[in-house]
């Protein structure tokens, strides 16, 4: 990656389009910055790489997995998938959603702030709860610079109001001021000083943020409650509010058949899957004006068929049960 620009991270909810429109549409096709934009949209398709390429000098695409952060270029969050920069890359995951939205803003800003600290610069639109508050505060607290728009400027103000009231912001402007002073911004970053930020104990791939090894508690199989932990000599024992106990032991068999049940589940909805294409190329039939189609369904029923394999190898392959064979915990 190219040295001496900066991260412009921009991150919108509900009316940010219009605004979106009105920023980029004042920034200058040599920009000295590369931009990434969050857009709250869930899995629904999206347009905006075109309306914003239309509205301004800069072209804008959604992110690719993989691709080198360049400046001069507009990086758009696709549907469904969490944008993030990683070792000078866009990286985009599936991963759990944040404040009910996938796309989040705060993983992209945390991103920004923790591979490029002062050279970042953090922009909260419009736009309803507050998604984007607590990488904002990121961002600032590494160094960058945080820009909120003006609430009363707002379709939809809480965004804005949440970050005001909890970052330390630098700029409170309308959308109309934003591009003008992001251009200005980028304009001091001097050469060579884009780069990778030293670790602070808390770097990390951002990829794998969302694939964390170890969960935050143990759960109850029967009913989703945290459980405690006790000791009554060598057994161990654990509880939850509600008043399922389990051994270890038992508790590890729970969890085989909670398991289990999911994996099934997903079983079925595969083969449902199937069958459906399956009718649906018998429908189509020797149709030769349909042909393409009822190859596409074929295909489709072919992939279920096949991603449904894996899952009746987790299930049936035998497992580990310390202090008890398989046959101990099935129903009766």
């Amino acid at each position: 990656m190219s040295d001496g620009f900066a991260i412009i991270a921009i991150g919108a909810s509900a009316g940010g389009v219009d605004a979106l429109r009105t920023i980029v549409a004042a920034l200058p096709a040599d920009l000295n910055a590369a931009v990434f934009v969050v857009l709250h949209i869930g899995a629904h398709r999206s347009d905006l790489p075109w309306l914003l390429s239309r509205s301004g000098a800069l072209p804008a695409a959604h992110g690719v997995d993989g691709e080198e952060v360049v400046a001069g270029r507009i990086y758009v969050a696709p549907p469904d998938h969490h944008m993030v920069i990683a070792d000078g890359r866009v990286g985009l995951t599936k991963g759990p959603r944040e404040n009910w939205a996938r796309p989040a803003i705060d993983p992209l800003f945390r991103s920004a702030a923790r591979s490029f600290g002062p050279n970042v610069a953090g922009v909260i639109l419009t736009g309803g709860l507050n998604d984007g508050t607590a990488g904002l505060y990121e961002i600032k607290r590494r160094g960058g610079t945080a820009i909120v728009q003006d609430p009363a400027d707002c379709l939809t103000p809480n965004m804005p109001q949440s970050a005001i009231a909890n970052v330390d912001v630098d700029h409170i402007v309308p959308a109309s001021a934003i591009g003008d002073l992001l251009t200005r911004l980028a304009g001091s970053i001097p050469s060579g000083s884009t780069s990778r930020q030293a670790s602070d104990g808390q770097e990390e791939a951002m990829v794998a943020e969302f694939t964390h090894d170890l969960p935050v508690a143990v759960t109850c199989p029967d009913c989703g409650g945290a459980l405690r932990r006790s000791e009554l000599g060598r057994l161990t024992q654990f509880s939850c509010h509600i008043g399922h106990v389990y051994t270890a032991e038992v508790m590890l068999a729970a969890q085989f058949l909670a398991m289990e049940r999911f994996v099934e589940q997903a079983m079925r909805s595969l083969s449902e899957r199937a069958e459906l294409c399956r009718q649906m190329v018998v429908q189509i039939g020797d149709d030769a004006e349909r042909a393409a189609q009822r190859e596409a369904w074929h295909a489709a029923s072919q992939e279920a068929v096949e991603q449904s394999e894996p899952l009746r190898a987790l299930i049936t392959r035998p497992w580990i049960h310390p202090g008890l064979s398989r046959m101990d915990f099935r129903p009766q």
